[in-house]
């Protein structure tokens, strides 16, 4: 039998805000009254949730895949920091920047909406990076439409340069069909 899988949830670190560093890659936006409201939660009901992160042992800091409001409430608001010690609760995940990539777009998406440009731009990072089509739509929770629709977006050819077309239009048979 296999080892047993253990989730993050079970082993929540509590780490100073300082140690914590946001990720270069999260399209999801906040509105002020949204961020107000968790903001009041937080101050009512305490982080209900840990903040999840990726540790990078050689620069010894985390950086989040999920929870950057939570963090930034704790940033921009004293009484909980205070109230809190500066530190947040922190669960980790050991994965590559691809698949945290991938696990911070299905947090998002599972709850709230994201910046079309910020997608595109992802959606551009992981095509460069030699992730097939597949292998976004299945990691990231998209369908073949709106890959294609952010592909567009991005105005890059070499975004398609490893997909199939169909045969393009041919005037010469265009015309032999019109002759018949």
């Amino acid at each position: 039998m296999g080892d047993i899988f253990i989730s993050p949830a079970y082993d929540i670190r509590r780490v100073p805000i300082e140690k914590i560093r946001a990720n270069a890659y999260n399209p999801n936006r906040t509105a002020p009254p949204e961020f107000q409201l968790l903001e009041r939660s937080i101050l009512e009901d305490g982080y209900t949730m840990p903040i999840v992160c990726y540790y990078d042992k050689e620069q010894d800091f985390y950086e989040i895949v999920d929870g950057f409001h939570r963090y930034l409430v704790m940033k921009n608001s004293e009484e909980i920091a205070k109230r809190e010690g500066h530190c947040l609760p922190v669960s980790i995940i050991d994965r590559p920047l691809e698949d945290r990539i991938a696990s911070t777009i299905r947090h998002n998406r599972a709850r709230g909406t994201h910046s079309i440009e910020l997608m595109t731009e992802i959606v551009q990072q992981l095509v460069e990076s030699g992730l097939s089509d597949q292998w976004i739509m299945k990691h990231i929770g998209m369908d073949k439409e709106e890959l294609l629709r952010l592909k567009q977006l991005s105005g890059l050819a070499s975004l398609f340069q490893n997909q199939e077309f169909s045969r393009a239009w041919n005037w010469e048979e265009d015309e032999e069909i019109s002759e018949e």
